[in-house]
């Protein structure tokens, strides 16, 4: 069992002590009702986010303060089914919110991800009473961050598999694992984990951040996504409450759109970075770069070739758009089929497949896009544009870092398998 003194020595942290998330005041958190007020509220977010996410990414500033106003906002629970006191607001709208966030401060668009796949999941494998109560946390501006999967080892040489375990002892359930990529773990009030019981069965634990023997390592060093906080967790024999775990083995067994859900979030952050890049480039073109000597133009933005590759750049961002609006509206079409709103009992094998091959596609466009636009930045402004003091660079760090998140070879791997062979793809987070 690796300790937290194991981790830090492998791991130095920042030297800043790792705060906790203080509980949000219900009565300053907003109560969203439509997906007009999410759009609006994610739009006000935006504007601040956008002033200081430079400083942020250059300096590892942790958005303590960002997401306190994100909490009070009432983003959190847009998603929550109106039988519950939510917005339930549709597919499309929760990835429009992510691309708005996203284009601000890639990091504070990510962050919230691991939070509305946890209620996704919730809203398949939940009971009701765990609906009503973690629900209600959420509505009062409480934060998910999922701990996630393990390193690569002999016992976990793929993203589902771990030596995470939850036990019956004597003294009741108790949990013990360690956890990394955590991204949001430390900023949230819950960690909801996955591990296997007693029977070998995979569960998911959602682990109050505050529980004795919970330790959150601020260990996360990436060149990119720098204050997503993507680190270590580790749960050293956390008493757990029943109440408080989900059988999530049975989602293997049962359609649903709780992998598709989580990716359609992960291709909206990557179409935020690739808007974000191409709204640098074309400010740093018109303010800033100067015409090739041989165009013959005052301006670089009269160069011909800047000119049509700004064209393509924008056909290519508009294109993932429009794929990332079709399979969101695709995964509506397929919740409308649930009698009561709060699951989604009535979709098939073949919707289930039908919306991973929908995102699937959203995800390889989303990720050309935002490395295609965020490597291409340069080319058209020029040598001046990577000077340190502009820091545009973190667009292609980010839009790297954030595509690595499942290999896009295994979507096109998916849709051609779909289209050719009539495979539905297996059915996890990832798809």
């Amino acid at each position: 069992m690796t300790n937290l003194s194991d981790v830090q020595a492998l791991h130095p942290p920042t030297g800043v002590p790792v705060r906790e998330p203080a509980l949000p005041d219900p009565a300053t958190v907003r109560r969203l009702r439509d997906a007009a007020e999410a759009i609006d509220a994610a739009h006000a977010l935006a504007s601040e986010f956008r002033q200081g996410a430079s400083a942020r990414d250059r300096e590892r500033l942790l958005p303590w303060d960002e997401l306190d106003r994100w909490s009070a906002s009432g983003l959190g629970g847009i998603t929550v089914p109106k039988a519950y006191g939510g917005a339930e607001v549709s597919y499309a709208t929760l990835a429009e919110v992510f691309v708005i966030l996203s284009e601000a401060d890639a990091s504070l668009g990510q962050i919230p991800q691991n939070h509305f796949g946890l209620l996704g999941v919730l809203r398949e494998a939940g009971s009701d009473d765990q609906k009503r109560r973690f629900y209600a946390e959420v509505l009062a501006g409480q934060r998910l961050g999922n701990a996630g999967p393990e390193r690569r080892s002999a016992a976990s040489r793929t993203i589902l598999d771990g030596t995470t375990r939850l036990r019956r002892t004597p003294q009741g359930l108790r949990l013990s694992g360690t956890r990394y990529y955590s991204t949001g773990a430390l900023f949230a009030h819950r960690v909801p984990t996955r591990a296997l019981d007693d029977e070998g069965r995979a569960v998911q634990v959602w682990v109050p951040r505050n529980a004795a023997g919970l330790s959150v390592v601020d260990d996360w060093s990436s060149f990119g996504q720098r204050t997503t906080a993507s680190g270590t967790v580790i749960f050293n024999n956390v008493a757990v409450s029943d109440d408080d775990v989900l059988p999530i083995w049975q989602l293997a067994a049962r359609p649903s759109l709780y992998g598709p859900n989580s990716q359609l979030i992960q291709a909206a952050i990557d179409l935020g970075i690739a808007q974000a890049a191409f709204d640098d480039a074309l400010a740093f073109v018109r303010e800033h770069a100067r015409p090739w000597t041989d165009s013959k133009v005052e301006r670089a933005s009269d160069d011909p070739y800047i000119i049509a590759d700004f064209g393509r750049l924008a056909i290519d961002i508009e294109a993932a758009r429009a794929v990332l609006q079709e399979a969101a509206h695709t995964l509506d079409a397929i919740a409308a089929q649930s009698n009561t709103g709060a699951t989604t009992d009535a979709i098939t094998d073949a919707d289930s497949a039908r919306a991973s091959v929908a995102v699937a596609e959203a995800k390889v466009l989303t990720t050309e896009a935002a490395l295609h636009a965020s490597e291409k930045l340069f080319e058209l402004a020029g040598s001046s544009a990577t000077r340190a003091k502009h820091n545009l660079d973190r667009h292609w760090r980010n839009a790297r870092t954030h595509t690595l998140h499942d290999p896009v070879r295994w979507k096109l791997h998916l849709i051609g398998n779909y289209q050719l062979n009539q495979a539905f793809p297996a059915r996890h987070s990832w798809n």
